[in-house]
């Protein structure tokens, strides 16, 4: 094999194919990365048996063939040679890297060690924009559960309508849900699947901040997401994951707007005195115009205030503090809907107006004591 790239793609393509490799494996190849040549360019990927990426980028290719170099030492090694073109031989398993006056030899494994990854040919496909799903997950990756007991919940729920894609995340104590229109659907039917959350963490790095698309293929056992010129591939997490919908409660009797800056100011403020070690949560108090937010741990005690918009009848409610910040911070919206009931009924985050429902986040109450 002999080819030669600019640094800078390759080193971006090494980046993005060792997002998902192994730190360490009892199989040694799955802590490489797998670089194929052929005329057309180069084929870089990583895989972790749950999670793999390839990626594809232009290169003067002089010889094919194809090896597996180690993720770790490859991309040191990128990054300390100067910013020039990269040429790489192979001889055997012996590879030599030039850029300039450095040089590198090291030694490779076989392709034929690097496990083959999974192919989806036969998958139903949707298409969203990059910027629309790159949100969508930074705005909703927060609720994934981290409880392995419940592995469904360790990802989020992809669901379409031909029109429309809803993602949804729950870990027990909150649900996050943003919705957006779809470019395009294969049918009309309706499809429903849940990726993990480390495969989706990947794929919102992987998306640019532009209008291209990204294309999603569901097949029997795994997804796949075509970002550009990078290939995406995960394990879909099985089994039945949470009925939100009847989670959310209806017909709330308090309705209250706030400007969500100011509401993430004043939960800040207030959260300066718990931590880890010091948990308490937040005592928040609606009345008419003004929401109170109040703290106390050993460290001492904290109060500040938000105005909103509407009476909230003097109706308290412990949250945690982090779980409502998430929810507030995540809101892609300038003001924001509270909607409450109880003081042991979840907080709906929402739009303020209700005809653009394109999130939701619901926070679970934390019941207060009397000391708090």
């Amino acid at each position: 094999m002999k080819f030669s790239c600019e640094k800078a793609i390759l080193q971006s393509a090494v980046t993005t194919a060792g997002r998902v490799v192994a730190a360490k494996s009892s199989i040694q190849a799955l802590e490489g990365i797998l670089i194929e040549a052929d005329p057309s360019g180069l084929s870089l990927s990583g895989y972790n048996l749950e999670t793999g990426i390839i990626t594809n980028v232009s290169a003067d290719v002089t010889e094919t063939g194809a090896i597996v170099l180690s993720a770790r030492l490859f991309g040191e090694m990128l990054r300390r040679m100067p910013d020039d073109v990269i040429s790489i031989q192979t001889d055997g398993y012996s590879v030599h890297v030039q850029s300039g006056p450095t040089s590198y030899d090291i030694m490779g494994s076989s392709d034929e060690d690097f496990p083959e990854l999974p192919r989806v040919d036969d998958g139903v496909g949707l298409s969203i924009t990059q910027s629309s799903l790159r949100s969508m997950i930074g705005q909703t990756i927060f609720a994934v559960s981290d409880n392995e007991s419940r592995p469904i919940h360790t990802g989020a729920l992809f669901e379409t309508d031909g029109q429309e894609l809803t993602m949804v995340a729950v870990d027990g104590y909150r649900l996050a849900l943003r919705r957006e229109k779809l470019l395009s659907q294969d049918g009309a039917g309706r499809l429903s699947f849940v990726v993990p959350g480390a495969a989706l963490k990947e794929a919102e790095k992987i998306c640019a901040d532009s209008d291209e698309p990204v294309t999603v293929t569901q097949g029997d056992r795994h997804v796949t997401f075509q970002i550009g010129g990078t290939l995406l591939v995960a394990r879909r997490l099985e089994g039945e994951f949470l009925n939100y919908r009847q989670t959310i409660p209806q017909n709330n009797s308090v309705i209250l707007l706030a400007n969500t800056d100011d509401l993430q100011r004043s939960i800040d403020r207030a959260s300066l005195i718990i931590n880890d070690k010091l948990k308490s949560p937040l005592r928040c108090k609606f009345d008419d115009g003004v929401l109170s937010i109040t703290s106390k741990t050993a460290m001492g005690a904290a109060f500040d205030t938000c105005p909103i918009t509407g009476d909230g009848k003097g109706l308290e409610i412990g949250f945690n503090n982090r779980f409502l910040m998430d929810a507030v911070k995540a809101a892609p919206a300038s003001t924001v809907r509270l909607e409450l009931n109880t003081s042991t009924s979840p907080c709906l985050i929402l739009p303020e107006e209700k005809e653009k429902d394109n999130f939701l986040y619901m926070v679970l109450p934390v019941r207060l004591r009397a000391s708090e």
